[in-house]
């Protein structure tokens, strides 16, 4: 019997790296897609390729970036607007919510998944996206999974969102069961070469690593911030 196989929405961060090494250890096969829309943090994707050439995972990187001439208003998308340091429930995290991202990068796949015969998509939206990203949320993932079923023929695409209900230090978990190369991973909003380590994302990913008393392998300009925000 031929492995189910998934289309895995890869960034290069922690998350969906995890999920690309747990739906393996699941049985299946994978395929990465990576998208470019004009992300601050577009090294992100470099990680992205490392990680793939390194588990031998088909990867296909898409150039949308024109994209953010249309995705305004997020400091991911606009070079003029700051990064904000702190918690990812903070109100002033809106600022980084890229308007409509997932549902744009999920159609991608979809149609990706549609092109190769494949019969769904996966991406790692998790318990903290809830507080700031409405396109992670559970009723989200419900209902872009019907929409899905009905975007091509013989039941459209499904959708797995498998840690939809974790947390990120439970993320971190079961990525170290699956020894998971953590240090080839990228997170910062920033996009700097080494993580600023007090972007909601830092902190998040640093919190994260010590609640499941672990140490993140990858540098950061300050590791110390994260200890001061109450998560």
């Amino acid at each position: 019997m031929s492995k189910q196989k998934a289309i895995v929405l890869l960034s290069g961060g922690m998350d969906s790296t995890t999920l690309l090494y747990h739906l393996v250890a699941e049985g299946w096969e994978v395929e990465a897609l990576s998208i470019l829309y004009g992300q601050r943090h577009a090294r992100e994707l470099d990680f992205a390729k490392r990680l793939c050439e390194r588990g031998q995972v088909t990867h296909t990187v898409c150039d949308l970036g024109v994209l953010s001439k249309v995705l305004g208003g997020s400091s991911q998308t606009d070079s003029t607007i700051p990064v904000p340091s702190g918690h990812y429930a903070d109100p002033v995290m809106r600022i980084t919510v890229v308007p409509n991202r997932n549902m744009i990068l999920l159609a991608v796949a979809a149609a990706k998944a549609i092109s190769v015969g494949c019969a769904t998509v996966a991406y790692a939206a998790h318990v903290g996206d809830h507080a700031v990203y409405p396109d992670c949320r559970p009723e989200f993932i419900l209902a872009l999974q019907g929409a899905l079923n009905l975007c091509h023929y013989d039941g459209g695409v499904g959708l797995l969102a498998p840690f939809s209900q974790m947390s990120k230090a439970d993320i971190v978990k079961r990525g170290l069961q699956l020894h998971v190369p953590y240090y080839l991973t990228y997170s910062c909003y920033t996009g700097k070469e080494k993580s600023c380590g007090i972007c909601g994302t830092c902190v998040e990913r640093l919190q994260a690593f010590w609640a499941a008393g672990a140490e993140d392998p990858i540098q950061y300009e300050d590791r110390a911030y994260a200890r001061t925000i109450n998560p």
